[in-house]
């Protein structure tokens, strides 16, 4: 079975890039990118290279005080390579205009983005 990873975190102010506390669409791929790193330890005993990615698609808006859940999961191996896929959806959403504190759990979850890469652990460096 191909290994899955999942991470969940909390947007902060210090995320927000924009105007209206709007959190930039770089911060999730950050995300992705921790994601990757987990799953090529996971796949191979080493953090490997994120090389490229092949689709990104921003979907929904993100801001500071909203929960993310990030999750990857390796959908094809090469020899060096690995393909993965990614997701991004909002979990809990902050409500500010409702108090400073003020959150709603979403239930559905939104999806805020999609993506798909490939990754690469050198020969030399795989363990497993």
């Amino acid at each position: 079975m191909l290994p899955t990873s999942v991470l969940r975190v909390r947007m902060s102010a210090l995320d927000a890039h924009y105007g209206g506390n709007l959190v930039d669409g770089a911060r999730l791929l950050a995300l992705f990118g921790d994601v990757a790193t987990e799953l090529l330890i996971r796949l191979d005993g080493d953090e490997g290279l994120f090389a490229s990615y092949d689709s990104v698609e921003f979907l929904a808006p993100v801001f500071a005080g909203d929960y993310i859940e990030a999750t990857g999961r390796v959908v094809k191996i090469g020899r060096t390579s690995r393909r993965m896929e990614f997701e991004a959806r909002k979990v809990i959403a902050a409500r500010p205009e409702l108090g400073e504190s003020a959150a709603d759990a979403l239930d559905p979850a939104v999806l805020v983005c999609r993506a798909s890469g490939t990754c690469v652990t050198p020969k030399s460096k795989k363990r497993k």
